[in-house]
């Protein structure tokens, strides 16, 4: 049996996952992070995209963060997300439309217009619609 740690991931709305994990991989604000157990102690903040779970026994969850921290103790992995979902209930339909919208938005700038709002909308759904690639990939699906 491999090694675990266990891991933690809430929102403000919800606990997604508890339970031990052999790996956690994650976008940290300056790169990606591959947590395994025996990592050294860490905080980091997060990137809106896929964390993936590698669950003892190997099964594998894909969860989408927009955004948060993440920690790391000894014994336990903590994600403390902003906004969480669990890609398989991720809408592409919606995140192609609200990508469209932030572009949208961009290219027409009025004197109302927020760049770091509408940068922030297109990045979220950009990494929606990655995370949804990544389940696909994992499941054979193009």
């Amino acid at each position: 049996m491999a090694i675990t740690v266990h891991c933690d991931i809430v929102s403000a709305e919800e606990n997604l996952f508890s339970g031990l994990v052999e790996r956690v991989v994650a976008a940290g604000a300056l790169g990606d992070l591959g947590i395994e157990p025996g990592h050294a102690a860490l905080i980091s903040p997060l990137k809106p995209g896929p964390i993936r779970i590698v669950k003892q026994g190997g099964s594998e969850e894909i969860i989408y963060v927009s955004g948060g921290y993440i920690e790391v103790q000894p014994n336990v992995v903590t994600v403390l997300a902003d906004t969480a979902v669990r890609a398989n209930d991720l809408d592409e339909a919606a995140a192609l439309e609200a990508k469209k919208h932030a572009e949208q938005a961009i290219e027409n700038q009025g004197s109302d217009f927020d760049y770091s709002r509408a940068l922030t909308q297109l990045a979220e759904a950009a990494a929606q619609l990655r995370t949804i690639q990544q389940i696909r990939e994992k499941l054979g699906k193009h």
